[in-house]
């Protein structure tokens, strides 16, 4: 195995703690501007950049006929956003949470996705469309919010202008999918070098890769004490990877699941009541809340990997 192989997986985990960490200052900073919570932000801006990856993925494996890969990318994704970047947040400190309508939203839209592919297996290009106008009304619905919320934010003195936001953001942003891109594809290469196999690599190394950025974000956010623009990320991406990554995919080409999938789907809408519930009993995930949704999503991939 050569040697520059370790050395690009260093440079994609420095590439995306940095740019998370660039990401999330101007993000706030963006946030402080418009004197809006940081959680709207969360939402969109930053859950509009994490998702960036599921939607390449996605997209490309639709194209493709790979369709167990467009679905399964999307509520494994959402999976691991729920269970370990929230738990690793927990984890790391503890993760004050305030939870607002839209954490409903992203547990209905997992419900509708559950529905629509339960009945016969399929995700067709009308329930796509179907799939596209509930975020539509979601975006309509969040930048409302932050219209009504936007008296209501706390100033701030220490303003980014402007520009350098832009630069912060965008550059974050490049540096976080360039580094996710090089720590999958290394260690997919180092993995495979100690033989392990493709499906197995997938289900782990690639499914981690494409949340890598939720999860550096939302850590990166928690520690700056940023817990809504964290919270936000999570909520905002698993809300966009359904309504908007997956329904995108099947727009352009209708979607066959299995009934493997239609389990996973189950396991997301429980995984997400479970979550609410945590996230309700004390408005807080504590270290110990933190290390059961670790533990739920160490049960979920042994579950995956021997079916």
């Amino acid at each position: 195995m050569r040697i520059m192989t370790y050395v690009f997986l260093v440079t994609g985990f420095v590439l995306l703690i940095k740019g998370a960490d660039f990401f999330v200052e101007a993000s706030s900073s963006v946030a402080r501007m418009l004197r809006v919570p940081s959680i709207i932000i969360g939402l969109t801006i930053v859950a509009f950049g994490t998702s960036a990856p599921e939607l390449a993925v996605s997209t490309t494996a639709s194209l493709a006929g790979n369709n167990d890969i467009a679905v399964g990318n999307v509520i494994g994704s959402n999976i691991f956003n729920l269970l370990v970047v929230l738990g690793a947040c927990g984890v790391v400190h503890t993760f004050r949470v305030r939870l607002r309508w839209d954490f409903i939203a992203s547990v209905l839209a997992g419900a509708i996705l559950f529905f629509m592919i339960f009945r016969d297996l399929f995700l067709s290009r009308a329930e796509a469309f179907i799939l596209l106008g509930l975020f539509v009304t979601f975006m309509v619905l969040t930048v409302r919010d932050a219209l009504i919320n936007r008296v209501q934010a706390e100033e701030e003195t220490e303003i980014m202008p402007l520009p350098r936001c832009v630069v912060y953001i965008v550059g974050g942003l490049v540096a976080i999918v360039c580094g996710g891109d090089l720590v999958v594809d290394s260690a997919s290469e180092i993995a495979l070098a100690f033989g392990l196999s493709q499906t197995l690599v997938g289900l782990t190394v690639v499914a981690l890769g494409t949340s890598l950025p939720e999860l550096v974000t939302s850590i990166v956010a928690s520690r700056k004490g940023e817990n809504g623009l964290a919270l936000g990320n999570v909520i905002g991406s698993n809300i966009f990877n359904i309504l908007m990554v997956l329904a995108m995919s099947a727009a352009v080409k209708p979607i066959t699941v299995n009934f493997f999938t239609v389990i996973d789907a189950v396991c997301l809408v429980v995984f997400s009541l479970i979550t609410l519930i945590l996230c309700r009993s004390r408005e807080r995930l504590s270290r110990m809340e933190g290390l059961i949704m670790l533990g739920m999503y160490a049960a979920y991939l042994v579950y995956i990997c021997i079916r």
